[in-house]
């Protein structure tokens, strides 16, 4: 990453964090949002990375893990993209904060360019921009500098998924057991548990509304309410219902906040992961809480 200007990499952001973070999420040990800096998601995805290769599961982005990972494959760590007239369709602009508000809103879409292309290559905003300083002035044709995540869909079918709410983590195992992916993942909390035990895939939504009820909760609105489908919406872009009535798989509006938050009992994982994942499982896929 000679070819980055030292500036990307001031206040504690690590190039060799970076490497660890877009090398990581190729081999589907998904760090979460990518953005150069340490912390518990990446930590975590190196240790299971590691456990799944042999290595001690130190969760330390060393010399020894960025080796390991780039015998994997010796693609670049960034990548040019040019801007195509599909990424300014939009609509684009503010959403209303509070579900209420939400609610009266046709779409719960992206609120920048800036946010839809930091989601496409599944980092943050910050980084986009410190990588492309002018991206708000951007236009269709305009090469930026973004980073090489993965770009095919997983190896296999996803028979059976492990929620490991002490690690914070979903596992995607193959019918054989090899592990397909693995997932940051916000499970439960202590007022809202997630379920305990097996369930299945009951049905998958590419493009999930929102809809909200009070009736046995203590938490929001005192009415029900309906929120529009979009990549901003509670659930995020996508819904994998589970077979326990009102818990699911799902994703989310803020992926900075993945593995960091509580949840209401569902299980949520960045918008990327949650779409990757759900186009791998199959009503009947067997899902497990640990």
């Amino acid at each position: 990453m000679a070819s980055l200007p030292d500036q990307v990499f001031s206040k504690k952001r690590s190039r060799d964090v970076l490497a660890a973070q877009v090398m990581l999420d190729r081999a589907r040990f998904s760090p979460g949002v990518i953005d150069g800096y340490g912390g518990g998601n990446t930590a975590r995805a190196v240790k299971a990375y590691q456990r799944e290769t042999g290595m001690a599961p130190t969760g330390h982005v060393d010399g020894a893990l960025l080796a390991a990972l780039r015998s994997d494959g010796a693609e670049p760590i960034v990548k040019r993209y040019a801007l195509t007239e599909a990424d300014f369709a939009g609509p684009f602009g503010d959403l209303p904060k509070g579900m209420e508000a939400l609610s009266e809103v046709e779409a719960t879409h992206y609120e920048s360019v800036a946010e839809a292309i930091a989601e496409k290559f599944h980092m943050s905003q910050e980084l986009l921009r410190a990588l492309n300083p002018s991206i708000d002035r951007a236009a269709p044709g305009d090469a930026i500098t973004v980073v090489a995540t993965r770009a095919v869909p997983i190896d296999g079918t996803v028979t059976r998924i492990e929620i490991d709410g002490l690690a914070a983590a979903l596992r995607a195992y193959a019918s054989d057991g090899r592990l397909l992916a693995a997932y940051p993942a916000t499970v439960g909390s202590g007022d809202f548990p997630s379920p305990n035990g097996k369930m299945e895939v009951r049905a998958i939504a590419a493009t999930p509304a929102y809809y909200f009820s009070p009736e046995g909760r203590n938490w929001g609105p005192d009415k029900r309410l309906t929120i529009a489908p979009g990549p901003n919406n509670p659930v995020g872009s996508t819904w994998i219902d589970l077979t326990k009535e009102g818990y699911g798989i799902h994703g989310t509006p803020d992926p900075r906040l993945i593995g960091k938050t509580s949840s209401h009992g569902c299980v949520r994982l960045t918008n990327w992961d949650a779409q990757e994942l759900a186009k791998a499982v199959e009503k009947g896929t067997t899902v497990e809480f640990l």
